[in-house]
């Protein structure tokens, strides 16, 4: 993945999610017939994303020999969750899929933290090198903002639109990721490590 030009990693990362989001909006309101079953505008979307996500995902893996223990989990969930969906033709399902990841990931991130281990340091120490209180004070405020969006998707899915919730999924979680890592910058600064300790630290 490094000796590829640039672009290429975020057309494979984000590049399912805009499918699902284009096809939703172009089938929006509307019965679309496959294999004989006729399927709304959503569950549509769904079953194109299933396969662009997965190829997308094999992708990543032959071009870089590795996967992060995230995308196998979305991956996993997206053909569980999403296979559901299309298979009983309901779209809660889906929708249910972003609250299962991430009280998930805020489970590990608890674990951690009770364990006193440094696994988002592991996964992030060559990309953000913090001391270990610093990886501490990160760790659960990502839990908890993982909580937050697990509370917000129920929310929202439950509550309102189609619509709304596919904007949210496509726009609102990635600007609200974004939020939360400007938001800690202050933290990164505070507890920034030079890079041959943080190679020690996370060692």
């Amino acid at each position: 993945m490094d000796k590829t030009k640039p672009w290429i990693k975020p057309v494979l990362e984000f590049g399912p999610l805009i499918l699902f989001f284009a096809v939703f909006m172009l089938f929006r309101g509307q019965e679309v017939i496959v294999w004989g079953e006729a399927y709304s505008g959503f569950i549509f979307a769904t079953l194109v994303f299933i396969p662009a996500l997965l190829v997308s995902t094999l992708i990543q893996w032959w071009l870089s020999n590795k996967l992060a223990p995230m995308q196998v989990a979305t991956l996993v969930l997206v053909i569980v969750f999403g296979g559901m969906s299309v298979w009983l033709n309901d779209p809660r399902f889906f929708k249910l899929k972003p609250t299962i990841i991430y009280v998930l990931f805020a489970a590990i991130l608890g674990a951690s933290l009770v364990l006193r281990r440094n696994w988002l340091g592991a996964v992030l120490g060559e990309a953000l090198p913090l001391d270990l209180e610093g990886w501490r004070k990160l760790t659960l405020r990502m839990a908890l903002f993982f909580l937050a969006l697990a509370v917000a998707n129920e929310v929202i899915w439950r509550n309102l639109s189609d619509t709304t919730w596919v904007y949210f999924k496509t726009f609102g979680l990635p600007v609200l990721l974004f939020l939360f890592l400007l938001g800690n910058a202050g933290l990164y600064r505070a507890h920034a490590l030079p890079e041959k300790a943080a190679e020690d630290d996370t060692a």
